[in-house]
């Protein structure tokens, strides 16, 4: 059986299989890759990797070379924490105006310009760049956009004498009514359809890991809370807040996703969800 390459964004979002994955015995088999969302991306796309959690706008960008895993993602229902925009000024004087948005990721880049145009249309200028989170707006900026463990920071540590703070998947409930599916697990379809054997031990090591992990989430925050700058109880909350299980109302969330960003022309055409042949 060929040893699949996965790539694993060893974000919060993501703790209960990062601790599955190292700790328990669930990478075995797997030959994994870390790094943040854009670099894991980058990889998938360009065969460095077989598969990976990726943003789910870049599903949507590939979708005729990559098979979504059956019922797993990173998806919340409203507020989701990890998503912020820090603002100089409140959301809906935003017009033109500077955004810095994080290099580390697709989809909320496409999340925010869908949500400033669409529910408050704002037309700002946008601009990537590393964002401290110790100091999120640039003295050039109106706002700027913060995501994962650094989002999560701010969210904790929030000065609200100098600045507004929006949580980017608030917004998108508020203006939609819906859940949004931040990132799915995809898999190259030439990988699946020529190692159906290692494509079963794949999902199984993650379906199985993710649900491990919950299960036994004290223990996956214990291992963490002497390099993060966050308590127990915070990272408790917010594991409470993400949510893994793919189903078919999340799939047709994700298409209302999409279908926003195709009449933006941020995707260059409405994607089709193809989901990988395996055994739940």
């Amino acid at each position: 059986m060929n040893k699949p390459r996965l790539g694993h964004i060893n974000f919060l979002n993501v703790l209960p299989l990062t601790y599955s994955l190292k700790n328990c015995g669930f990478g075995d088999g797997i030959d994994l890759k870390n790094g943040v969302p854009s670099v894991m991306n980058n990889d998938l796309i360009n065969n460095r990797l077989d598969a990976s959690e990726v943003s789910s706008i870049v599903y949507a960008k590939h979708d005729d070379s990559l098979l979504i895993l059956p019922d797993m993602c990173v998806r919340a229902d409203g507020s989701v924490r990890s998503i912020i925009l820090v603002s100089r000024k409140p959301i809906y004087e935003i017009n033109e105006d500077k955004i810095i948005l994080t290099a580390q990721s697709a989809t909320s880049h496409t999340f925010v310009r869908i949500i400033l145009q669409k529910a408050y249309d704002a037309n700002p200028k946008y601009y990537t760049r590393h964002i401290s989170p110790e100091s999120p707006v640039p003295e050039d900026a109106t706002a700027a956009l913060l995501i994962g463990n650094d989002a999560l920071y701010v969210y904790h540590h929030q000065d609200r004498e100098k600045f507004y703070y929006y949580d980017m998947g608030m917004e998108w409930k508020k203006f939609t009514g819906r859940c949004m599916v931040y990132a799915v697990w995809a898999v190259h379809r030439d990988f699946a359809k020529n190692n159906p054997e290692a494509l079963q031990h794949l999902h199984q090591q993650l379906y199985k890991g993710l649900r491990y992990g919950y299960a036994n989430k004290k223990d996956a925050i214990a291992t963490v809370l002497d390099t993060m700058p966050f308590t127990f109880q915070q990272l408790d909350e917010y594991l409470e807040v993400i949510k893994w299980n793919l189903t078919e109302e999340y799939l047709d969330n994700l298409m209302v996703f999409y279908k926003y960003a195709y009449e933006m022309g941020l995707i260059p055409k409405m994607p089709k969800l193809r989901l990988a042949p395996v055994n739940i």
